[in-house]
């Protein structure tokens, strides 16, 4: 999400073929099911709109925040849904 030039997404999926994650992300409002090649389980919006009123324009500090509040039980349910 750090590169993501502009706006966009940054994800976690399961690739349909292999079953193993990736992580990508993706312009404006693109997802993985576009392409039909993976299933997300976890995203992370890194448009400015998700993080400028506290963050200001420091989106590596956004992305770390985020982490603290992912429901990681959620996430694994999703893996094991898509596996």
């Amino acid at each position: 999400g750090a590169t993501q030039f502009g706006s966009g997404w940054a994800w976690l999926s399961v690739n349909n073929a292999t079953k193993k994650l990736e992580v990508s992300k993706t312009p404006n409002a693109e997802n993985p099911w576009v392409h039909g090649q993976a299933t997300p389980i976890l995203t992370m919006d890194v448009w400015e709109h998700a993080y400028y009123v506290d963050q200001r324009n420091k989106r590596p500090d956004y992305i770390a925040s985020f982490y603290s509040l992912i429901n990681w039980d959620a996430v694994a349910a999703r893996y094991a849904a898509a596996l």
